[in-house]
C-alpha cells in the first residue's frame, strides 16, 4: 500500500524551541528567552519554565549571580498576545487573567527576592512585561541597538509584574506617569540618562562586558551582596527606625559568615580576600 493512501506512516512533528534556556557555569547562571521567532513573548509554556528556573537559581548555593537575557532581536516584549487573543476569544477570561497570580508574581518576586544579585542583559528591546523583568534586575547592562517601552497602555491593561513598585524608583514617579500613559520606546542612550539602564555598551560588546561583571559578582561575598539587596527592597516601604533596625540584624548575619572572617584575614595579610559565597 502506497503512502499516499495512507499506509499509517507518520512523519515526526518538528520539536519546539526550549522557551527559556538555563545555563550555569562558573558559578554564574544564564537564563535565556529562547523564542526568537515571536520577539521572546511569554506564552504559558514560556512563563512556566521561567518560573522553574529563577526558583531553581535562587535555590541552588552554586550559582552567586544571575544573568537574565534574551536571544535574537529582542530582550522579552511581553505578553504573547497571540496567545492572549486566542485565549479571549474562547471566553475563558478567568484564566487569562489569573497568569499574573500564577506566573508574573512569582515570577519578579523570585527575581526581587532572591540571595543573590541579577544582572539583565539587555539584547533587544525590552517591552511591557519584558521591561518590568529587567527593572527588577540589580543592573541593567544594554546593548546600544535595545530599548524600553512600557507598552501597557497600547492594549488598555494596568501595568504589572513589579513595574509600579521598580519604575518609579528608577526615574521618579512623574517620569514613570509619562512613560506608562504615553508608550513609546525609550533608546538606549536615553534610557541611560532616565536611570533605566546601568549602562550602555556596543551590541557586539554585550556578552563580553556581562560575562566579565557576572563573574566579578559571583567571585564576591555573596551574603553580603544579598543582604544589601535585601536591605534596599526593604527599606524602600518602611520606616527609618524599621529600616536601620534591619541593617542591624543583616550586620550581625553577615559578621558571621565566613566570607567575612576571611577578609579580615586578607586585610591584616595585606592581601586580595578570596570569597567562598557563605
Amino acid at each position: 500500500m502506497s503512502a499516499g493512501r495512507g499506509c499509517g506512516i507518520v512523519l515526526p512533528m518538528p520539536e519546539e524551541p526550549t522557551p527559556v534556556l538555563l545555563e550555569v557555569a562558573d558559578r554564574v547562571a544564564t537564563i535565556t528567552f529562547n523564542r526568537p521567532a515571536a520577539m521572546n513573548s511569554l506564552d504559558v509554556a514560556t512563563k512556566v519554565s521561567l518560573l522553574a528556573a529563577v526558583r531553581q537559581v535562587a535555590d541552588d548555593p552554586a550559582v552567586r549571580c544571575v544573568v537574565l537575557t534574551g536571544t535574537g532581536r529582542a530582550f522579552c516584549v511581553g505578553q504573547d498576545l497571540k496567545e492572549h487573543v486566542e485565549i479571549l476569544t474562547s471566553g475563558a477570561t478567568d484564566s487569562l487573567f489569573r497568569t499574573v497570580d500564577e506566573h508574573y508574581n512569582p515570577i519578579v518576586s523570585s527575581l526581587v527576592e532572591m540571595q543573590k544579585p541579577v544582572i539583565a542583559a539587555v539584547n533587544g528591546v525590552a517591552a511591557g512585561a519584558g521591561a518590568s523583568l529587567a527593572f527588577a534586575c540589580d543592573l541593567r547592562i544594554v546593548a546600544d541597538t535595545a530599548g524600553f517601552n512600557l507598552a501597557f497602555a497600547n492594549i488598555a491593561l494596568s501595568c504589572d509584574t513589579g513595574s509600579s513598585f521598580t519604575l518609579q524608583r528608577l526615574v521618579g514617579r512623574a517620569r514613570a506617569i509619562e512613560l506608562l500613559y504615553f508608550p513609546r520606546t525609550v533608546p538606549a542612550d536615553e534610557a541611560l540618562a532616565l536611570g533605566l539602564a546601568t549602562q550602555v555598551v556596543p551590541a557586539g560588546e554585550l556578552t563580553d562586558v556581562v560575562t566579565r561583571l557576572a563573574g566579578r559578582l559571583a567571585a564576591g561575598p555573596t551574603v553580603a551582596l544579598g543582604a544589601m539587596r535585601q536591605s534596599l527592597t526593604f527599606a524602600a516601604d518602611h520606616t527609618f527606625a524599621e529600616s536601620v533596625e534591619n541593617e542591624s540584624a543583616q550586620m550581625t548575619r553577615t559578621g558571621r559568615t565566613a566570607d567575612h572572617a576571611a577578609a579580615v584575614e586578607a586585610f591584616l595579610a595585606k592581601q586580595q580576600p578570596v570569597f567562598e559565597g557563605r
